[in-house]
């Protein structure tokens, strides 16, 4: 089952199918293509505002050819067609342009001229007086605007206010035609006030031109900004694996990307169609399943699942989120999907889970052996010291003098029944008391001796029982913590190596300043000065130097509120290239070492809240360890 969450909804509002499109018809259907027949193949294909304008000027074109065809058709033939003829031949020769132009600057201004060579001809020709005056001349400002440009316009609009306002009455004045009712101050007046008119058609057909071609750029900017920023989108959208889709309110896909195209045909073996409905060729436990989600979407939704699927004969895991597409009044018009395959992260998350419960359980297997290794180091420490008192034991009972005794209480037992005359007449008698006085201060002598190696070997067993009790417990909770005095636990941990010591010859120097007791585990401190002591041991044993010390110094830091311990020996040194890896697990220089003491030692300092840290001039120069304890010690339990 897939599970999904969702995001906060929208306002919920009952979708509207969109409003058929009204089909209209009018003269555009067969007069547009006819239009459209006269321009070149590049005009043609211009944006809808410019191709208006073309179909303007061959309109206009066609109407003047048709009006000065049927003009000199039904007209006898006079001199004064000459001008006419030209002007329809003007107009020819625009419609050919219009086949051949790639812009309507050429055409446009031979339509213009044509047309204001007509007016001209036509008012120098025609004798009514005040020809100059006609409201056709309006027109052709506008229209020279409007198809040739403001600047061409111009040209055109001079050629007629010169005319029209000063050409055309000087001319009727000069030839006397016959100014009719109108005085000649009346007829000036009308021809300057055309020329005027007419110049203000141009200045309002330039101005609407004007506005016209700065929207137009606007637009065309805004267009070109679009469409770059459509391409870029369409570009991300296509160059994506994700599958995205967008559905209208019928649930028809109105677009697909190419990779939900690829995915359906790997599903459905044929390929998509546009507009199609969203459930086609879809299985119904798809349909049931999507159904929901996609009314919940239309009606102000925001969705985000994950879906499982089939991707043809592989099953795939599908991050989707489905969003629906709101209009500016708030009606929901559609909804988009945006569908990512997440298969291999999901068999990667599956991968990695099972990665971490097999190093949870090497580390807990790891963490076994390490506890055991640490016990049988510890106890092997220990053990050493129990070994050194059994044998001292062994040796104190094979020199004892126990036999002398028995030798005269055999000597007793012999001459039990003449006592007395044993001891004041025989020379072994008289012997006897004395021998037996000095046995006795011997003997006292040997139970001390041997008193003392078995309150060690009780501590060494004590210590023993100690290292499995607390690995028992599980480290930081093993031991009890209580306030000692360092130096005494100091003292206990030597008496455990005293005879080696001794034996071989190593000299103990001892600095203890005066310092409080502090709280500590005392079984995991006496382990690390155990370890300490004990590769001091080695460390000197291996050296040549005749002059072996040890020196052990307790001191407090500059705060007072930390405890140094120091364990210097003058042995075989350490290399500046192994002090790096010295409390490292395994890490050892000795043939007959296992290199598990000081990373046990160092475990158990950073348990106390201390460190243990080791500094060496190098090779024959000797080593120091150095314990940094707090004075107030762990006192969690």
């Amino acid at each position: 089952m897939a599970s999904s969450s969702e995001l906060k909804p929208l306002p919920p509002e009952e979708p509207t199918p969109p409003k058929p499109v009204e089909t209209r018809r009018g003269p555009h259907i067969w007069l547009t293509p006819l239009l459209d027949g006269f321009l070149s193949e590049h005009l043609s294909k211009a944006p809808p505002s410019e191709l208006l304008r073309y179909r303007v000027l061959i309109g206009t074109t066609l109407f003047s050819v048709l009006f000065t065809g049927l003009f000199l058709l039904f007209t006898p033939f006079q001199p004064s067609h000459v001008p006419t003829m030209v002007v329809g031949l003007c107009y020819l020769a625009v419609l050919v342009l219009a086949r051949r132009a790639t812009s309507l600057a050429l055409p446009g201004l031979l339509l213009s001229a044509a047309s204001t060579l007509g007016w001209v001809s036509s008012n120098l020709i025609n004798g009514a007086p005040l020809g100059g005056t006609h409201a056709s001349a309006m027109l052709l400002p506008a229209i020279a605007v409007y198809l040739a440009g403001p600047r061409p316009g111009f040209f055109i609009t001079a050629v007629l206010c010169l005319f029209a306002g000063f050409i055309i009455p000087l001319y009727r004045i000069h030839i006397g035609a016959d100014l009719g009712p109108y005085t000649l101050e009346t007829f000036w007046n009308a021809h300057i006030t055309a020329a005027v008119s007419l110049l203000g058609a141009w200045l309002l057909g330039t101005l609407h031109s004007t506005a016209r071609d700065a929207a137009h750029e606007a637009l065309e900017r805004t267009l070109k900004t679009l469409r770059e920023s459509e391409g870029k989108l369409l570009s991300v959208v296509e160059s994506t694996d994700d599958l995205i889709c967008a559905l209208d309110t019928n649930r028809h896909v109105i677009t697909a990307n190419a990779a939900i195209r690829r995915a359906y045909r790997v599903i459905h073996g044929r390929e998509f169609q546009p507009g199609q409905e969203f459930f086609t060729g879809t299985p119904p436990e798809f349909q049931a399943r999507w159904s929901p989600r996609l009314d919940r979407a239309f009606a102000g939704q925001r969705l985000r699942l994950e879906d499982d699927d089939w991707m043809g004969d592989k099953p795939v895991v599908m991050d989707v989120s489905v969003s629906p597409i709101v209009a500016e009044e708030g009606r929901v018009t559609g909804v988009t999907l945006f569908t990512r395959d997440i298969t291999e992260r999901k068999q990667a998350e599956a991968r990695l889970k099972e990665m971490h419960r097999t190093l949870v359980d090497i580390s807990r297997q790891a963490g076994m052996a390490e506890v055991a290794t640490g016990v049988l180091h510890n106890v092997g420490n220990t053990l050493n010291s129990v070994n050194i008192s059994t044998g001292l034991l062994k040796d104190q009972l094979r020199t004892s003098r126990l036999s002398g005794l028995l030798k005269a209480a055999r000597l007793l037992r012999e001459h039990a029944s003449d006592f007395g005359a044993f001891l004041t007449r025989d020379p072994r008698g008289q012997r006897l008391p004395g021998y037996l006085i000095a046995l006795s201060e011997q003997l006292e002598k040997e139970r001390e001796t041997m008193s003392k190696e078995l309150d060690s070997l009780s501590e060494s067993v004590d210590h023993i029982k100690s290292i499995v009790s607390m690995q028992q417990r599980h480290a930081r909770s093993a031991g009890v913590v209580e306030q000692l005095p360092v130096p005494v636990l100091i003292e206990e941990a030597l008496r455990l190596h005293a005879g080696s010591l001794e034996r071989e010859g190593i000299h103990i120097e001892r600095e203890y300043a005066e310092v409080p007791p502090i709280f500590v585990d005392r079984h995991k401190l006496l382990q690390i000065l155990i370890n300490l002591l004990s590769n001091a041991r080695h460390a000197l044993l291996e050296s040549s130097t005749p002059d072996k010390r040890l020196r052990i110094r307790i001191r407090q830091n500059a705060g007072g509120e930390r405890l140094v311990i120091e364990v210097s020996d003058n042995g075989v040194g350490i290399p500046p290239e192994h002090l790096t890896r010295l409390f490292s697990q395994g890490f050892t220089t000795r043939k007959s070492g296992h290199g598990f003491g000081l990373h046990i030692s160092a475990l158990a300092a950073l348990e106390m809240k201390g460190s243990l840290t080791c500094t060496s001039a190098g090779p024959g120069q000797g080593a120091t360890f150095t314990l940094d304890l707090p004075m107030e010690g762990d006192t969690e339990e």
